[in-house]
């Protein structure tokens, strides 16, 4: 059988269409890769300098710089710049100035005592000593601080301190300026006053000095089984709000009380029955007290009490009127204390205002006002004799002013916190101080200083009283919600008056020395007596 063999034309059929799908794979195929950039290493300043000289903006033109934000090539976060050289030099400053300071402390001269070297650190407020640091790395790390401030800084820090020395010594002085007429004459008639009071009560300390010790300490003892017997005699109800303050009349047959409701009432004694309702107030009221001579030689439409408030209003009341007499105007802060001058004419003020005012009621004019607290003043107490004063201040300081001179004899200092309560004893020369301290310290003025300080109660001492004819005993009340007896001299404690369901805020002895009384916050006022 012969073999087939294709014919030409067939044959040329076929290769064109080989040629044509060649041709169709060719043109589905991916096209050959597009030519990459050239790659350069190295410097590339002579690129650079060929596409400036041809006219061509510069690698880092502002159009490409922009072309390359837009692009997100470039991240752009703050303007700031970081100058390496800045860098390097600034360091070198430090280094060279680490340098010169070694060459200054090398140079300083350090004590080699360490109580100076402390002395010296704490001049300039820096730690006198660190944990674990000897007297070597003590010198070492004075020399230091040196180094960086100086030497000078010692001087300035001495000179500073001179500085400060002379102005608290000019501080502290006394100062005194020129006072009106009227003033100079009150001191004149206080003077007259207390001198022959004065002798009297000498020549009665003579004579009780020539009684035996024997009879003395038998009266003692006498005395002080009758206090520790003392028991709550009468409780009554004086208001509807705390009774802040209470006072015998001289006779002993009146007790006057002060209300924080703004009314003074008067009752009588043992019974404790309403007598007078003295209105006037429209505030708390501080204190009520007895004319020394009320109730015995003075008349009754006379002024025979005087009252405070928070007001800053001062009244002056008789006994024969539920109204004021008169006011005493010129405080325009709180008014916490009242008293008397033993002689009637005079009445002592303490005010919130950092002072504290005498009053001629003769004159019926203010003739001192008197500073000195760095705080408001609290209580005030005039001596036995009318030639001494003593005031007890929110800045835990007391004072005892001469009256005849105006100077400042003592300055009570050593409670920790504000004195509430002050008084004088009838030797003459003892002071009690009560104080938010919690404690009662006694002065000597004998020897101007405190001779013993009692730990009397367990919350603030809010008043002290001596018992007023020879000052046997020593009254102490307090916000632990009870009063205390305690002995003079010997300051022992004899009783405990408690009874109180509130703190005491108020405290008096009757003048006979026989009845005690006691107000408080409980709204009561209670009459102790011995059996």
């Amino acid at each position: 059988m012969a073999a087939l063999r294709p014919s030409a034309p067939v044959l040329r059929d076929f290769l064109k269409s080989l040629q044509g799908a060649k041709t169709k794979a060719s043109d589905d195929s991916d096209g050959p890769p597009a030519k990459k950039a050239p790659i350069f290493y190295g410097s590339l300043e002579e690129k650079e300098r060929e596409r400036l000289s041809k006219g061509e903006s510069g690698m880092l033109s502002k159009e490409a710089v922009k072309a390359a934000i837009e692009a997100g090539n470039i991240n752009i976060t703050t303007g700031e710049v970081f100058d390496l050289e800045d860098h390097i030099s600034e360091r070198q400053a430090e280094v060279l100035a680490e340098f010169e300071r070694r060459k200054r402390a090398r140079q300083i001269n350090i004590s080699t005592d360490d109580s100076e070297v402390k002395a010296c650190l704490r001049a300039l407020g820096e730690p006198i000593t660190l944990f674990g640091e000897g007297p070597a790395e003590r010198r070492e790390r004075l020399r230091n601080i040196l180094s960086v401030v100086g030497t000078d800084a010692l001087k300035k820090t001495k000179k500073d301190d001179e500085k400060s020395k002379k102005s608290k010594e000019e501080y502290q002085q006394t100062w005194y300026h020129e006072g009106p007429n009227t003033l100079k004459t009150a001191r004149l008639w206080i003077a007259n006053y207390s001198l022959p009071r004065a002798m009297k009560r000498l020549e009665e300390a003579r004579l009780l000095k020539d009684i035996p010790e024997a009879t003395r300490t038998s009266q003692k003892q006498e005395l002080h089984k009758s206090l520790r017997s003392l028991n709550n005699f009468c409780s009554q109800i004086g208001d509807d709000r705390p009774i802040s303050y209470c006072n015998f009349s001289p006779n002993s047959k009146l007790l006057a009380t002060a209300c924080w409701s703004g009314l003074c009432k008067l009752w009588s004694i043992p019974d404790c029955n309403l007598v007078h309702t003295l209105r006037g107030h429209n505030t708390n009221v501080g204190a009520i007290v007895f004319h020394p001579k009320a109730t015995i030689s003075l008349d009754k439409k006379d002024v025979n009490l005087a009252s405070c408030a928070a007001d800053g209003s001062v009244k002056l009341w008789s006994l024969d009127s539920d109204e004021p007499v008169a006011d005493i105007e010129g405080h325009t802060v709180r008014v916490a204390r009242v008293a008397w001058h033993p002689s009637g004419r005079f009445l002592g003020t303490t005010c919130y205002d950092h002072s504290w005012r005498l009053w001629d009621l003769e004159a019926q004019e203010e003739i001192l006002h008197q500073e000195g607290h760095s705080k408001g003043v609290y209580d005030v107490a005039f001596h036995t004799d009318g030639s001494l004063c003593g005031t007890g201040g929110l800045d835990a300081f007391g004072r005892v002013w001469d009256l005849r001179t105006g100077r400042c004899i003592m300055f009570l200092e050593g409670h920790l916190k504000e004195i509430y309560g002050i008084n004088f004893s009838p030797n003459g020369y003892h002071i009690a101080t009560g104080s938010g301290d919690n404690t009662c310290k006694v002065w000597d003025l004998r020897q101007r200083r405190c001779i013993y300080t009692i730990p009397s109660h367990q919350n603030l001492v809010t008043g002290v009283k001596f018992e007023p004819n020879h000052g046997n005993f020593l009254l102490t009340g307090a916000y632990d919600n009870t009063a205390k007896v305690w002995t003079h001299p010997g300051w022992s404690p004899l009783k405990t008056l408690a009874g109180h369901e509130g703190k005491v805020m108020g405290l008096d002895i009757s003048q006979d020395g026989q009845l005690i009384a006691t107000c408080s916050y409980d709204r009561t006022f209670k009459l102790w007596m011995a059996e």
